[in-house]
């Protein structure tokens, strides 16, 4: 691995799971010490809730995303402290983009907490329990995944539209519960290999979460932000983050625009990437970028044994 080829990416939720990171605790200070700093700012103890749940607490959006930012964070640090990292890029999923950009020195650790578990509470509270939903759809390309979406529309108060572009053909869905049942049902009728419900509380990237972005925008205005030190590219636009406007610009429209996975991943390849590690919970990307690309070398992060490979690699 290179300077040039190598890039870092950072998960975004439903890479969380009880006990995360539990071995790599025991081996590296830099786990408990991180998730302090998360538990100090909160005004809870993080790391218990990651350890010893209950896990229905650990998936509430609220708690689930500082819990993820912290991890991946924590992994970071033990990586860029004992080996001589320096990726060409990074980038994040949802979420992971906050990641990024604190690894970046684009954000302070401790603001990123506020702004995630802010983040959290606002999109939660921006939809009624109940009224949205997603789904993944498997096996349809893009263009009929955007037709469907609009013809499981049933009114114009109704919302609906692709949420996640995760791999080459693996798109999630996002909005009203009962536009998202339609849709799982008519994507079946036309061929889809899997089209079925996501176990989640938000309907995340899609315009019902208006109301969200508009509270993160104010909170945005009073957090410090820096340009980052390592390019940082974004899920909204594929593109890197030149500024600090931009970077507010970018968080507040990627609450209720689509991640474009995909796209980020080939922009890495083209740019003559090769290797990427998954710094952070789960290996959710990993398999998402395998599919992208079978030629890429990829590497987790997400137990001890991964850890060490990558500290021990070239």
């Amino acid at each position: 691995m290179t300077t040039s080829t190598l890039s870092i990416v950072f998960p975004g939720q439903g890479s969380q799971s009880m006990g995360m990171l539990a071995d790599i605790a025991t081996q590296f200070g830099e786990v408990k010490q991180t998730f302090t700093e998360a538990s100090d700012v909160l005004g809870y103890d993080l790391w218990q809730l990651a350890q010893q749940g209950p896990a229905e607490e650990l998936d509430k959006t609220v708690h689930t995303q500082p819990a993820l930012l912290a991890a991946s964070y924590a992994i970071w640090r033990i990586l860029t402290t004992r080996k001589s990292l320096q990726p060409a890029m990074l980038a994040g999923h949802s979420l992971g983009e906050y990641t990024a950009l604190v690894c970046a020195n684009a954000l302070s650790f401790q603001d990123a907490i506020k702004l995630v578990a802010a983040r959290g509470q606002y999109m939660q509270e921006a939809v009624a329990a109940g009224t949205g939903a997603m789904a993944a759809i498997i096996g349809l390309d893009e263009t009929k995944v955007a037709t469907l979406c609009e013809q499981a529309i049933n009114s114009s108060e109704e919302v609906l539209s692709p949420a996640n572009f995760n791999s080459i053909g693996q798109i999630v869905v996002a909005g009203h519960k009962a536009a998202v049942e339609r849709a799982i049902s008519m994507a079946k009728e036309q061929g889809a290999k899997l089209a079925v419900m996501i176990p989640v509380s938000v309907p995340s990237h899609c315009q019902l979460m208006q109301p969200a972005a508009l509270r993160l925008e104010e909170l945005l205005a009073t957090m410090t932000l820096k340009t980052p030190e390592i390019p940082v590219i974004n899920n909204v636009d594929v593109k890197f983050y030149q500024s600090i406007d931009s970077i507010r610009d970018g968080l507040i429209r990627q609450l209720y625009k689509p991640v474009r996975w995909v796209e980020i991943i080939q922009y890495f390849i083209q740019a003559g990437v090769t290797h990427i590690i998954e710094c952070g919970p789960g290996k959710v990307l990993t398999g998402l970028n395998k599919r992208i690309d079978k030629n890429l070398q990829l590497m987790t992060t997400s137990d001890f044994a991964g850890l060490e490979n990558v500290l021990k690699s070239e």
